[in-house]
């Protein structure tokens, strides 16, 4: 049997013996859940975000790829660096053709 096998087997025996160990592997287990629900929403956010913003086709394209390879870290440059941009640039457009 192979060590990692080994070492599962060996988890599910203490978890079947010790309640104490169960209680931790829930709460770890919904933890993890909260984490992952979390960043499912952020990720959802910031791609709703790109496609509702005032940028042209191309460039919303590019942060949709950024942030389809690089799930948390796209999320976080777009919410830092691309949304910013986003809105300076429609403001200025405004600005040129005479809108406040």
């Amino acid at each position: 049997m192979s060590t990692t096998a080994q070492t599962a087997t060996t988890i599910a025996q203490q978890a079947q013996q010790d309640p104490d160990f169960q209680i931790w592997g829930i709460a770890l287990g919904s933890g993890m859940l909260v984490v992952l629900a979390a960043l499912v929403v952020f990720f959802l956010a910031a791609l709703v975000s790109i496609l509702g913003s005032p940028q042209g086709f191309l460039l919303k394209l590019v942060w949709i790829a950024i942030v389809l390879c690089l799930p948390f870290l796209g999320c976080l440059l777009w919410f830092a660096i691309g949304r910013g941009f986003a809105r300076r640039e429609a403001a200025d457009r405004r600005r040129e053709h005479g809108y406040r």
